[in-house]
Parts: structure tokens; C-alpha cells; sequence
């Protein structure tokens, strides 16, 4: 990385080290952070996550080779200002660098196109009150004969809220179901 922003008198590289960049947000230079997603101390959404909350003001670049949505949304959901894949030419990351300084977005074109794909696709039905009751019960532990005691219902009633709830997110298990449920906002930590 200093190799591809030396020459430029703004751009300085103060520090690099996987999984430390939010220790490295406490020195006040640091503005831009290019960040890649894969590292081995700690994951690059984590570490934007993280950054996040101790150093909101420093803005995050993901450089990557990875552009799948499992990895473009988490690092966007998290706080990433921009998203930029290692196969980008030299003068465009020296312009997404300055963009995002700005705190302006920059997403390269393959990143763009998926996300456009995504917001063009038709809208996911959204799920019950029921079947909201049962994915909180699921998410809070509840097997199929505890949730069926508590909502007063059958657990074939159950299972069949648990198929409805799989179709709608798109999931094939309880563990994934209450994951997209968290990711999604239907579900919130403290069990609402």
C-alpha cells in the first residue's frame, strides 16, 4: 500500500497491522482508513465496527479482492464509506481516497451494479406478527414444544410458522432464520 500512494504529498500510510486499526484511530492524523476485509487478528467488518465507535470521525476505504454480497453489505452496514476492489487503478483509489476524506461515497462499478441489483429485486414479503412471536421465542431458545405452550397453539403450527419464516428470509435453518433476523432488525438483543 505505500508503495501505491507514494509521490502523493497528502497521502501519508502512518500505520498498518491487521485487526489494529481501532487502537491506531486514537492518533489524531489518521483520517482515511484503506481497510481490506480478510485479515487475521480480527475481520475487517469487526474492525470497521469497531472503529466506528472509537473514532466515528475516520472514514473507512474497504480495499478488497471481495465483492460478494456476504461481504459488500456487512462492510457497508457497518460504516464503510466506500468500497473499492484491489483491482482499481491507481488514480481512481488516489480520487476515492480524497472522496472519502470528503466523507463521500465511492463504491467501484461491480460493487455498484450488485447493490443496484439487490435494491431493484422485488421486496421480500415481510413476516407476521406470528411468525415474528415465533422467531423471538426461537431466537430467545424456545424449542418447538415451548414456543407451542407459550403462543397456546400446536407445534405443527409451529413448524409450520418456522417453514414460512424460512421461505420469507430465504434461510434453511432456525440458527440462520434468527440471524437474518437480527441483521434485519426485526430481532434487537435485549429479546424484543
Amino acid at each position: 500500500m505505500p508503495a501505491l500512494l507514494a509521490g502523493y504529498r497528502e497521502q501519508r500510510v502512518l500505520r498498518r497491522g491487521a485487526g489494529r486499526v481501532a487502537a491506531a484511530a486514537a492518533d489524531a492524523l489518521i483520517e482515511v482508513v484503506l481497510m481490506d476485509l480478510r485479515m487475521p487478528v480480527m475481520g475487517g467488518v469487526d474492525t470497521i465496527r469497531e472503529l466506528r465507535r472509537v473514532a466515528p470521525s475516520v472514514r473507512v476505504l474497504v480495499l478488497t479482492t471481495f465483492d460478494t454480497d456476504r461481504d459488500v453489505l456487512p462492510a457497508i452496514e457497518a460504516g464503510a464509506t466506500g468500497y473499492l476492489l484491489k483491482d482499481t487503478p491507481r488514480e481512481e483509489l488516489l480520487r476515492a481516497v480524497r472522496a472519502a476524506h470528503r466523507g463521500e461515497a465511492m463504491l467501484s462499478p461491480a460493487v455498484a451494479g450488485r447493490l443496484m441489483g439487490q435494491v431493484r429485486a422485488p421486496a421480500r414479503e415481510a413476516l407476521s406478527e406470528r411468525e415474528l412471536e415465533v422467531l423471538r421465542l426461537v431466537a430467545a431458545g424456545a424449542t418447538n414444544r415451548e414456543a407451542a405452550r407459550q403462543l397456546f397453539i400446536s407445534e405443527a403450527t409451529i413448524k409450520t410458522h418456522l417453514l414460512h419464516i424460512y421461505a420469507k428470509r430465504e434461510v434453511r435453518d432456525r440458527a440462520s432464520a434468527v440471524a437474518a433476523g437480527f441483521q434485519r432488525g426485526l430481532l434487537l438483543p435485549d429479546g424484543r
